[in-house]
């Protein structure tokens, strides 16, 4: 009797350290997300300047952004339907924006976004092996293309003499880690000893972790991975081109908007040119790949704002750019989001198998 008392006390200390975990990371991000915006944005400028600078803003040049930023929400699902063959864009669009308002506002949202992807695919018709692979496929993508632009703005710079040599031998460096990147997906894609060794590791070291929680094993996981390589080799030799094309579509519009911003708002090229924009947008991008907030929230806007500043870029003009850049890439999706969550629970409840 003791000793069961004692396993229940484990497994209930167990349960609790994790769920303690995930509260104190989620009040980490919130107060970190809070710092930023309060305590640091306000110091790069005068905020009454910031108002002043969006009150001055015309309806042609409001109707101009919120055009650009509709084309930019439509381009994310392009991805999507490249990785997921069949997807409508109806379909695409509706997983995208529920997703992203949740990757947009609950801490550790990316997760919690991935499983909320799979329950509207799964209702949809696509079994797990199809959402697993499209996820992974666009999410390599998107970290290629988080790569890739760095290096290209930085090599822009560098060579238009707007910034230190030096950046073109970063940029090199990173040209050699990018192809080193794609060369092991290659690889990966080609070979399936690789694959089957890869699953073995893997797997061993998943049982290895998951027998602190009492789970596991997973020996199956070489089989996986060899079947994950194989689809993702069939769809790969159809599709690479479709990927890789929305997925640089879909990046350039998210800049293009930024940099139509920054122009609306008036800071000239003068200032800040396309190619500096780029490198600010590219850089701040590769470092919202890590979860620190939800959707980036504060660290994209301090981020972006002082490297426009730093560019050139008057002060309160810039803040004022950044925080309509923002207002359209990542709070206008949050009620987008909500309405596409009633829309789909409503369809749901009439048509279960998700029409």
């Amino acid at each position: 009797m003791a000793r069961e008392d004692e396993q229940s006390t484990t497994s209930h200390h167990d349960a609790v350290v994790p769920r303690r975990r995930r509260i104190l990371g989620a009040v980490g991000s919130v107060v970190i997300a809070v710092a930023l915006l309060v305590g640091i944005l306000p110091t790069l400028a005068d905020f009454s300047q910031v108002r002043s600078a969006i009150g001055d803003l015309t309806f042609g040049e409001v109707g101009v952004l919120f055009a650009l930023a509709g084309w930019n929400l439509l381009t994310y699902q392009f991805v999507t339907m490249a990785a997921l063959p069949g997807l409508s864009l109806g379909r695409a669009f509706m997983v995208g924006q529920i997703s992203t308002a949740v990757s947009n506002t609950v801490p550790a949202g990316s997760a919690v976004g991935v499983g909320v992807t799979y329950a509207m695919f799964s209702s949809y018709g696509y079994s797990a092996a199809q959402i697993g692979l499209a996820a992974a496929l666009s999410g390599i993508w998107n970290l290629f293309m988080k790569l890739g632009l760095p290096i290209a703005a930085l090599a822009i710079v560098a060579v238009r003499g707007e910034a230190h040599p030096a950046l073109l031998s970063t940029a090199m460096i990173g040209v050699g880690v990018l192809l080193a990147a794609v060369a092991g997906l290659v690889v990966f894609a080609r070979s399936e000893a690789l694959a089957h060794r890869l699953g073995t590791w893997l797997g061993s070291a998943a049982t290895r972790l998951a027998r602190l929680v009492k789970r596991g094993p997973f020996d199956d996981w070489p089989e996986r991975f060899v079947a994950f390589r194989r689809r993702a080799e069939q769809l790969l030799r159809s599709r690479w081109h479709w990927l890789t094309a929305t997925s640089l579509v879909s990046h350039l519009s998210l800049y293009l908007l930024l940099l139509v911003s920054l122009r609306l708002l008036g800071v000239p090229a003068a200032e800040v040119t396309a190619p500096e924009a780029l490198a600010a947008f590219a850089l701040v991008r590769l470092v919202t790949a890590l979860p620190i907030t939800p959707g980036g929230i504060g660290v994209v806007e301090l981020g972006l704002s002082a490297a426009l500043v730093l560019a050139g870029g008057t002060e309160a003009l810039v803040v004022a750019a950044v925080l309509v850049y923002r207002t359209l890439t990542y709070a206008l999706q949050i009620p987008i989001g909500l309405g596409c969550w009633i829309v789909w629970r409503a369809r749901s409840t009439a048509d279960p198998t998700g029409g």
